[in-house]
């Protein structure tokens, strides 16, 4: 979104410096682009994905500016998606720099990938897993792709696909009961098998980026679970590209590791909103931006 970032840029010297630093790894000036556009530009894959990594680290040092204590104390992170390298981040696996490189890989290479195969995602709401999996076999037409991409919380689960294919599961879901299909701003058919040829693209960065053990416990989108061992790490960020992430496995795994107190850092309130559809009892997520 046009302006993401601005204020935290206006109010913090060290989110400034972010985007500063941003700019000499990227070769352009990413602030100008998160402030003022064009939007066109900024939600293209390969803008969007280094807008939101900088943004969010930006906004997590606003966090530490404003409660410091709540930030040295974190005891584990999570990020969906593209969030989870700010998560690594955060953990220390690599630093802001070989963060950003990578995450540019990303872009580009999915952004790619996408170009290669006319295709796109959907939210589908008010129906379980296993009615989406049975939609998705039903609509998937012959040599296309069609398929579960985020496990988001309960009755909130993206699909990704074949354009063709996505139009007949809209029909089918709509048939089915679904409250809602909602099409998604994106370029193509992220967390799926149309995206290996990111994979290769990928893979190449990831060898050659200085990692670490995470400092904190850091959950894998793939599989729900923290990992300590860099080279693993590697592998499941490769296998992220074309794997459903499991959202709600891995906040329901940290609130399991009793957790109970969560900060969304980064621009919006999805994650909020997906907190209090998974468990709004037990459990509080503060969003750091609005």
């Amino acid at each position: 979104m046009v302006g993401m970032g601005r204020q935290l840029a206006e109010s913090l010297p060290v989110a400034q410096r972010l985007y500063a630093r941003a700019a000499d790894v990227l070769g352009y000036d990413l602030a100008e682009l998160c402030f003022d556009g064009p939007e066109n530009k900024l939600d293209s894959t390969v803008i969007s994905q280094p807008a939101l990594y900088v943004t969010s680290l930006a906004a997590l040092e606003s966090l530490r500016a404003s409660n410091p204590d709540i930030v040295e104390k974190c005891g584990a992170a999570a990020g969906l998606s593209l969030g989870e390298y700010t998560a690594l981040a955060f953990a220390d696996v690599f630093d802001f720099e070989t963060g950003l490189r990578l995450v540019q890989k990303r872009g580009q290479a999915m952004q790619d990938a996408a170009d290669a195969a006319p295709s796109g995602m959907m939210s589908v709401l008010g129906l379980t897993p296993e009615k989406i999996e049975t939609l998705c076999d039903e609509a998937r037409l012959e040599g296309e792709t069609l398929q579960i991409a985020n496990l988001l919380c309960p009755g909130n689960i993206a699909v990704s696909g074949s354009n063709h294919s996505c139009e007949r599961l809209v029909e089918l879901a709509q048939d089915a009961g679904a409250m809602r299909v909602v099409p998604l701003a994106v370029a193509g058919a992220f967390h799926t098998q149309l995206m290996e040829p990111a994979v290769d693209q990928l893979a190449v960065a990831l060898a050659n980026a200085d990692m670490s053990p995470p400092r904190v416990p850091v959950v894998s989108n793939v599989d729900a679970q923290a990992h300590d061992d860099p080279e693993q790490i590697r592998q499941l960020l490769l296998q992220q590209i074309v794997s459903p992430v499991r959202w709600e496995d891995s906040i329901r795994r940290l609130l399991a590791d009793h957790f109970s107190r969560f900060y969304e850092v980064g621009p919006g309130r999805v994650l909020r909103g997906l907190m209090r559809r998974i468990e709004r009892k037990t459990a509080s997520c503060e969003s750091v931006m609005e």
